[in-house]
């Protein structure tokens, strides 16, 4: 089994990371694989808690892959983008200097701003609505980062995503791209949890297993996390799987569900632990 330190330091608040068990996960992955691919990056927790020698890391959500490029080549950029907006969510009431960057980022989608939203709105919920695509997400009641502080959890990333390459498509493209030797890791939207964030309105899981299946078809080796169990196991999420598709499958317990709680307003959330179900090609 592959080992690896744990490294939790987030650098976005993001519902749905990987960060407190990416190192978990990743001690299923072969010992040995050329490229390493990662089609659905999220907060980035897998990739940079393993910090590959070759990596292809992509998301269909501009705005991040904006961020992930620009740490990847002037992390002095992504410092400067968080300390402008801090110091004007600093310079007035909290409420409305929130709600200055959000409508900023809502007349036009960037990474920049989105940076900010992703740490200061409420536990990394980063809701889109359905309407008209806006991001709704109310400020979070936790302080935010010093400036001092993200700068060196920006140095940090920077020294782990090195290697890496970035890109704004969609996974299918992404995994097209993968060769014969090369690890895939999918961490897709979650049907049962995950229809208000962005991008996940249209995604069918289906069609992630059609992907799968020509990877694995090529000798391409896949990893793929997908729901397992919500409220202390007592409910099954798991969808059901293409038979032969992979050849194990390895329950990790994730903890209290941060989006659970966004949607019951910070009330009781007794029973209301997750797992997922780490799906292994090979």
């Amino acid at each position: 089994m592959v080992e690896v330190t744990p490294f939790k330091r987030q650098l976005l608040k993001w519902v749905g990371s990987k960060a407190r068990v990416a190192h978990r996960i990743i001690a299923h992955f072969p010992d040995g694989f050329a490229t390493y691919h990662e089609p659905f990056l999220g907060s980035g927790a897998v990739l940079a808690a393993l910090r590959p020698e070759r990596a292809c890391a992509s998301d269909l959500f501009a705005p991040l892959i904006e961020i992930f490029t620009a740490l990847s080549r002037d992390p002095e950029v992504v410092k400067v983008w968080y300390g402008e907006r801090l110091a004007h969510f600093q310079s007035g009431p909290a409420l409305e200097r929130y709600a200055d960057i959000r409508a900023r980022y809502n007349a036009a989608p960037n990474g920049a701003d989105f940076l900010f939203l992703s740490r200061a709105c409420y536990g990394g919920v980063v809701r889109f609505r359905r309407k008209d695509g806006a991001m709704s997400t109310p400020l979070g009641a936790h302080p935010l980062m010093p400036l001092a502080r993200f700068s060196d959890r920006v140095d940090l990333w920077a020294v782990r995503i090195r290697s890496t390459t970035f890109a704004t498509c969609d996974y299918r493209e992404a995994m097209a791209r993968a060769a014969p030797g090369d690890l895939v890791y999918c961490d897709p939207p979650y049907a049962t949890s995950q229809s208000i964030l962005y991008g996940a309105q249209a995604f069918q899981l289906p069609e992630l297993f059609g992907a799968i299946a020509e990877c694995k078809a090529r000798g391409v080796r896949v990893a793929l996390s997908i729901d397992g169990a919500k409220k202390s196991g007592r409910r099954d999420c798991a969808p059901e799987v293409p038979a032969g598709l992979f050849e194990r499958a390895v329950t990790l317990d994730l903890g209290g569900s941060m989006l659970r709680r966004f949607q019951m307003e910070g009330g009781q959330m007794d029973g209301e632990e997750v797992s997922d179900r780490l799906m292994l090609s090979w």
